[in-house]
């Protein structure tokens, strides 16, 4: 079945997360080095057909694009370029950082192992997909 991967996208990692293939749930995949995101996909394409990109727009308190959102802009273009036929589409990601830490934090995970920002990255990811999720069903 077709998955929906949503990602958080960062200068040097990136976040990425799926959704179940009844898209009621995402999951948190993994963190990939920015410069590799691309053969990423492609390869993770090639195993699962992917219906759709979710990925975080990083905006301000007052819904204006932050100094950030450049860079997601560029990355989108080439996204666009490498995956025509895959739609992406923008979600809000004020706040999932802060929410990623709490989640970390409530299942458990210890200090030095929240520290790790690759599992923040990823599990932002997954609130970011979660929310495309939840409001689009």
């Amino acid at each position: 079945m077709d998955r929906i991967l949503g990602i958080d996208y960062g200068n040097k990692r990136i976040g990425v997360a799926v959704s179940d293939p009844l898209r009621i749930f995402a999951s948190a995949l993994d963190t990939v080095p920015s410069a590799n995101i691309i053969v990423y996909l492609q390869n993770y394409s090639q195993k699962e057909t992917i219906e759709r990109f979710v990925v975080g727009y990083p905006r301000n308190m007052d819904n204006t694009p932050s100094q950030a959102a450049r860079l997601v802009d560029d990355f989108i273009r080439l996204l666009n370029k490498k995956f025509p036929d895959i739609p992406v589409t923008l979600e809000d990601e004020r706040f999932t950082s802060v929410l990623a830490h709490r989640a970390l934090i409530d299942s458990g995970v210890k200090k030095m192992d929240r520290r790790d920002k690759s599992a923040v990255d990823k599990v932002s990811a997954a609130i970011i997909l979660q929310t495309y999720l939840d409001r689009t069903h």
